[in-house]
């Protein structure tokens, strides 16, 4: 089973508010990532924010850790919840297409325009951990080279939603 997991605990400096609550077509842009990934697998959570439309967990070890955190956060649910994988999106990935489990298949792999969207094996869990505790660089690349993770090129980029203006170019999208 794979958990969803959309990683929702950045300050989101560059959009000026909480993007996660910025509206897209009467769709906040966390109800759209909820929704993106419930049709792709088991269960869904939020995680580094405490309120949500699904159940939510921090990220790990605390919260201002990044992507990574975020990341380190579902992994351990998932662990605890005998998932064996869980697709990450970020808050602000929108348009996903709705093959992408299939296009990460198999795990370990990730989106190469877009990292935090990934598919990371539960066994992978001691790795992230080591690497958050650690001195050396705390991203998601850093975390994918380590285990060996695919780089996968989408035949249609998602968006990826910093600023205002990023907000309103997706409003143009016609496959929202």
């Amino acid at each position: 089973m794979i958990l969803g997991a959309v990683l929702a605990g950045g300050q989101s400096s560059r959009f000026g508010s909480d993007k996660a609550d910025a509206e897209l077509r009467g769709l906040t842009l966390l109800e759209r990532a909820i929704e993106s990934l419930k049709a792709m697998c088991a269960s869904v959570i939020v995680v580094g924010r405490e309120h949500a439309s699904a159940p939510s967990v921090p990220d790990w070890p605390r919260a201002g850790m990044g992507p990574l955190g975020g990341i380190a956060g579902a992994l351990r649910h998932a662990d605890e919840q005998g998932f064996s994988g869980v697709l990450t999106c970020g808050v602000d990935s929108v348009a996903l297409p709705k093959d992408l489990r299939e296009c990460l298949d198999p795990a370990p792999a990730f989106v190469a325009s877009q990292p935090v969207i990934g598919h990371w094996p539960t066994d992978t869990l001691p790795t992230i951990e080591s690497i958050l505790q650690g001195d050396g660089r705390h991203s998601v690349i850093a975390f994918a080279k380590a285990i060996g993770a695919r780089d996968v090129q989408l035949a249609v980029k998602p968006d990826n939603i910093n600023t205002p203006a990023d907000l309103a170019a997706a409003e143009t999208r016609h496959d929202l």
